[in-house]
């Protein structure tokens, strides 16, 4: 069984409801209809219900099993604008702007998890980060107990030996440009949480540079040092290493001849970029080379689920995160 099979698994023990704020994308669209058929979630489509039928019926998709909710006509509108202008009042919104703002079906979806009536929200299919984040932090804010939200790729690499049979975590790929020691650090711990959460199996963390043991020495090597000892106080049992070239973080061959006394190195399946360049750069290369399945940029430290998607997303990536999104609604 895939990983993707697993979730989708996994999310039909306990259905979720999530919203889809992106429904004047076909993409959306046609991931909303295989959910429906496949019925491991219940979703929520935001926007004009004739022009969400008029494109369905187009491509040839049945989406007779989602929600549709057009947030202008919503019966909940008076009392998500009421909501939001209580949470940023503070910050300058009046009601007018409010109520303006609400009509952004990705802020109108944030309401509806804010508000206990959906469980969490995919988009980015057509937003950037920013637009997707950006209401997140400002409606539902951070988790308990986090000083960071960072995004992470849940990467599957098809008939690969390394990591977890294939699967990994790649993280930060998507939202924290030049993260300090402190940062990384903060990073690593949520993306151990994270691979564990979604996988059920024990995180064994590289911290990448492009040195190993001191084999180079610059200000990034030493920023992935910093990190690495910080995150092993914060957190003595979690297995973490660095810093590691990534060879030697996930092939043991190599890992024997740079560090032989490693308890993570040739092993790692959570690779911590040291900044979003060669996160970025790295997950799409293994995506496009290796031909691997790339699920995000998922986010961590949310106090809901809240998943970006690449704009570059196909509607069976799209289906992907949503059973992602699901199991983490039923670990929250």
């Amino acid at each position: 069984m895939s990983f993707i099979d697993e979730m989708k698994k996994k999310a039909n023990t306990s259905k979720k409801t999530i919203v889809l704020p992106e429904a004047t994308d076909v993409r959306v669209i046609e991931a909303a209809s295989i959910i429906g058929k496949e019925g491991f979630a219940n979703i929520i489509l935001l926007g004009n219900e004739e022009e969400i039928r008029t494109l369905a019926n187009k491509n040839g998709f049945d989406i007779s099993y989602a929600s549709m909710i057009n947030p202008i006509h919503s019966e909940k509108y008076n009392e998500y604008v009421d909501a939001f202008y209580e949470l940023r009042k503070l910050k300058g919104i009046d009601y007018n702007k409010a109520k303006e703002i609400l009509k952004d079906p990705v802020y109108f979806g944030m309401m509806m998890v804010k508000q206990g009536d959906a469980d969490g929200l995919v988009s980015g299919a057509i937003h950037s980060t920013a637009d997707t984040l950006r209401p997140a932090l400002q409606i539902l804010k951070t988790a308990p107990n986090t000083k960071l939200v960072s995004a992470f790729f849940l990467m599957v690499v098809p008939d690969c030996k390394y990591g977890e049979d294939g699967t990994f975590v790649f993280s930060d790929c998507g939202l924290n440009p030049d993260p300090n020691a402190e940062e990384l650090s903060e990073i690593a711990i949520s993306s151990a949480k994270s691979f564990e959460q979604l996988t059920g199996k024990k995180s064994k963390v590289a911290m990448l540079s492009f040195s190993t043991y001191g084999s180079a020495k610059s200000e990034s090597t030493e920023k992935v040092i910093q990190a690495t000892n910080l995150v092993k106080e914060k957190m003595p049992e979690l297995l973490i290493d660095g810093e590691l070239q990534l060879d030697a973080a996930i092939i043991p061959e190599v890992a024997k001849s740079k560090a032989p006394e490693s308890n993570v190195a040739g092993k790692a399946n959570t690779l911590i970029f040291p900044n979003l360049d060669a996160g970025n750069i790295g997950y799409k290369l293994t995506q496009r080379l290796a031909k691997a399945e790339a699920y995000g940029p998922l986010c961590q430290g949310i106090a809901k689920p809240v998943n970006d998607l690449s704009r570059g997303c196909s509607a069976s990536d799209i289906v992907g995160v949503v059973a992602i999104t699901c199991v983490q609604a039923q670990m929250m």
